[in-house]
């Protein structure tokens, strides 16, 4: 059945929430991001998306811009509005308190003190509630929070910068920059999307890198910068370590590792978290996924290196890559991006979903998604 005026009309408002929705991403943990439109007669009267922190909420910034026009209105919501007394009084609630007409939610909220509580409420006070519209588009923004919920971790984004080859560096460890200016921009808006930056011990040595978002007019993003270091060979005179005070940095290392450089770790500002060994003697990844699900975190960004994006791929723990690939080829004995796992058929590889690419200068990115 062709769509009607009006279906185009709540999915052009319906993306336009979640438009809204996406500019949360990486500020808003452990809370979902949302987008909010209110629309009177064909008009936007108020819109809004949920502050960092989490609060205030996208509907109660959208009402508070619509004001008295919000009566009567019809409200496009990228997740079903929260029906519980937290922080803040319930989304559902200031919407049938400004006496809105219709409310078009994208996605039933799963987390249990909402769970379509939100949704009951608007309809028991006699508003029109449609639901499902865009609903895809609804669970790709909150990827991360949906993660957390069932699996108790944050999606894990596997960001990759080689030649055509899959070479990230040359035999003698030469790496910058294989990649042009345009994709290491692109690069610091995905931090921005983030909540957090992970890399391997290896990287951060080698590097010695910031991990935070050097974009114009967006210094406030500041992911988590963490480090993997099962013994502790990070340098205390590093960037990471000297502006641990200033950027929350946090470092995951076995439990066997000196104590007072451990303590040297925590005096300079770092987060210092002890961790179980694998079954190979290294930092149990999947431990250090659900502690950090445990602290709130929805979406992290694993920058490197190729031994680490090896770990999280043989335990099947990536969810998404973001893969930047330069028009220059490194050859056989260059640094591979992702370094050997041990896969002896190819039916254990893990497999990954195409789901765009983007020209970045005369680089290309190329975005996957778990299979299935």
């Amino acid at each position: 059945m062709a769509a009607t005026t009006a279906d185009r009309t709540d999915e052009a408002f319906m993306r336009t929430a979640l438009g809204l929705a996406a500019r949360g991403l990486g500020r808003t943990w452990p809370n979902p991001t949302v987008g909010c439109v209110l629309v009177q007669g064909g008009v936007t009267v108020g819109r809004g998306w949920t502050q960092a922190g989490g609060r205030p909420h996208a509907e109660t910034e959208a009402l508070a811009r619509a004001g008295s026009r919000a009566r009567g209105s019809t409200a496009y919501v990228s997740l079903e509005p929260c029906a519980h007394h937290g922080q803040t009084p319930p989304c559902a609630e200031a919407l049938i308190a400004a006496g809105i007409g219709r409310a078009v939610v994208a996605l039933r909220d799963p987390y249990p003190r909402v769970a379509g509580r939100g949704l009951q409420a608007l309809a028991d006070a006699g508003i029109a509630v449609d639901t499902g519209l865009c609903e895809a588009a609804a669970a790709e923004v909150n990827a991360g929070f949906l993660m957390r919920l069932a699996q108790g971790r944050p999606l894990v984004t596997l960001k990759l910068a080689s030649s055509l080859d899959g070479r990230i560096a040359t035999h003698g460890g030469e790496s910058r920059w294989i990649t042009g200016e345009a994709s290491r921009q692109r690069a610091h808006l995905l931090r921005a999307q983030n909540d957090a930056v992970l890399i391997g011990a290896g990287t951060a040595i080698a590097d010695d890198p910031e991990l935070t978002v050097r974009l114009a007019g967006m210094a406030e993003f500041a992911p988590i910068r963490i480090v993997v270091d099962g013994r502790l060979r990070l340098s205390l005179t590093s960037g990471l370590v000297r502006t641990a005070k200033a950027h929350r940095t946090w470092l995951f290392t076995l439990a066997v590792v000196d104590a007072a450089r451990r303590h040297a770790y925590v005096d300079a500002g770092v987060d210092v978290i002890t961790v179980d060994p694998d079954a190979g003697g290294l930092v149990d990844l999947r431990q250090v996924l659900r502690i950090l699900g445990e602290r709130g975190l929805t979406r992290v960004l694993v920058e490197g290196g190729g031994r680490l994006a090896a770990s999280l791929a043989r335990a099947d723990l990536v969810d998404r890559i973001a893969w930047f690939r330069a028009g220059a080829i490194i050859g056989g004995d260059g640094l591979p991006a992702v370094a050997g796992f041990g896969l002896d058929r190819l039916a254990g590889a893990p497999r990954f979903r195409r789901t765009g690419w983007l020209a970045t200068g005369d680089d290309i990115l190329e975005t996957y998604s778990r299979h299935g």
